[in-house]
């Protein structure tokens, strides 16, 4: 058998064991076995809030442990494999020793990516914002391009989207849009996406036929749950607006004055949801979405004077400089400025395949933890 095989199979195990020493897997397992007693209990559901965080916490242990415990049980179904391959001279255990291999590595790099998530918001769903910076045309153009990459992305990975808000531009595409991307992990997953993108291209909206560049920002808000509470004077400090909604080509346009904008003003914060026919459900996911603005705020202000104790620096908010360059002119290529990730095939990226930039920010941020 060859050495490079039985170096890799042997690394695998070495990360699976990894893998469950970090994950506490014995103690996941005796936690989930807890809350199945309370459940079984008589007055589990008295006090309905109460239990159902329970429910909530003990899907998301399962959801864990289940992983988990599936690789440690191909793990020693590959260290038997490992044994014949040894005593094979036939090379028939090594091919299949390899092809195990292949289809564990691909489950251990999704499990191992997912553990890369450890804050508390990592868990929930997300509001995604677009909006078109410097550039004109072009810019809006590209806010809308951004926007259906991320919804290609969410629904490639078996989340859910609803739109939230949308303001068109005159000519091409949006001036600024919001979605909710629903289901866990949406917000970990995506927070490498907040900040400045740049599009560089032949415009099609000039006539000399000229290079431009456009602009476009990307904000990320965890859609937290109702656990966490923000203390907000919805009378004093928050200002409502009342507005027609505007959609595209008349499709679903609400035609009342049912859309609502709340701004926080302490902080200037504004959000804005037009979705539902109904000015109160707006108004109650705007509220929604406000309270999940606010939490982020205080989480970021915290993760500042951390970061400023250890002599660190970090971004807040929506600003900084340009995280992300798309050029389809003259070279096809797509550049993070961070983790230095590239992909020749930006269309490709714009049909949503983000998992390799994904990766390699969240892999990165592992390591500078380190």
């Amino acid at each position: 058998m060859e050495n490079a095989v039985r170096e890799r199979c042997q690394d695998l195990l070495t990360r699976i064991r990894q893998l469950q020493d970090s994950l506490d897997l014995p103690g996941k397992q005796s936690r989930a076995a807890e809350i199945g007693d309370q459940m079984g209990a008589p007055g589990f559901w008295d006090n309905p809030t109460k239990a159902q965080g329970l429910v909530e916490e003990l899907r998301l242990l399962n959801a864990s442990i289940k992983p988990v415990v599936e690789l440690t049980a191909a793990g020693g179904d590959l260290g038997v494999l490992l044994e014949f391959a040894e005593e094979d001279s036939t090379g028939e255990s090594e091919r299949e020793l390899v092809v195990a291999m292949d289809k564990i590595g691909q489950s251990l790099e999704a499990v191992e990516l997912k553990m890369m998530l450890s804050r508390p918001e990592d868990v929930f769903g997300a509001y995604l914002t677009v909006q078109a910076g410097e550039g004109g045309t072009d810019a809006s153009d590209f806010a809308s391009m951004l926007l259906r990459m991320y919804q290609r992305w969410a629904e490639f990975n078996g989340f859910t989207v609803e739109e939230i808000y949308l303001s068109e531009a005159e000519e091409a595409g949006i001036r600024n849009a919001t979605i909710a991307i629903r289901g866990d992990y949406a917000y970990g997953f995506l927070k490498g996406e907040v900040g400045v993108h740049r599009l560089i291209r032949i415009s099609p909206f000039d006539s000399a036929g000229r290079r431009q560049t456009g602009f476009a920002a990307v904000d990320l808000v965890p859609e937290i749950d109702d656990s966490v509470k923000i203390d907000i004077d919805w009378d004093k400090d928050v200002r409502e607006d009342v507005f027609r909604s505007s959609g595209a080509g008349g499709q679903k346009v609400n035609k009342t004055s049912s859309a609502i904008r709340l701004t926080y003003l302490p902080t200037n914060t504004v959000v804005q949801c037009q979705n539902e026919r109904s000015q109160h459900k707006n108004r109650a996911l705007a509220r929604k979405m406000l309270t999940a603005k606010l939490f982020q705020i205080e989480q970021e202000k915290r993760d500042a004077d951390q970061a400023a104790k250890r002599g660190e620096k970090t971004k807040i908010g929506f600003g900084g400089g340009t995280i992300r360059t798309y050029e389809l002119n003259p070279t096809q290529r797509v550049k993070d400025h961070r983790t230095m990730c590239v992909s020749n095939s930006p269309m490709k990226v714009f049909d949503g395949e983000l998992k390799e930039f994904i990766e390699a920010y969240l892999r990165e941020q592992i390591g500078r933890a380190e």
